[in-house]
């Protein structure tokens, strides 16, 4: 079965943030075109299969069928539907580094808010 991937608004602005983030604030636009075409292809690869990434904790998330891929240092998560599958959130998922105040959102926020 082959789904049709769309991306929310926030899993945009998700994007948007880790391109200019790493582009601006590193002062590394190659570095940031490269990640993000890496997420864009991971995400795009979900149009099929995508069960094989774990469900996201538990709850009613787990129970919506939210699930999370991780791609470098990221996790994109996406609720399997029928036949399309929604990117709700794309936050950066390194758990063991300090937070940088101006960087992206790291993953899990808590409460994050998937909309």
């Amino acid at each position: 079965m082959t789904y049709r991937v769309t991306i929310s608004a926030q899993a945009e602005a998700d994007l948007r943030g880790i391109y200019e983030y790493i582009a601006f604030k590193l002062r590394s636009a190659i570095n940031a075109a490269g990640q993000l075409e890496r997420l864009e292809k991971a995400i795009s690869g979900l149009d099929t299969m995508p069960e094989r990434y774990a469900l996201y904790g538990t709850g009613k998330w787990t129970e919506r069928g939210l699930r999370k891929m991780p791609v470098d240092n990221y996790l994109v998560y996406y609720i399997p539907d029928k036949d399309t599958l929604t990117v709700r959130r794309t936050a950066a998922g390194d758990l063991n580094s300090r937070r940088d105040p101006d960087g992206p959102p790291r993953a899990p926020l808590p409460p994050m808010d998937f909309g």
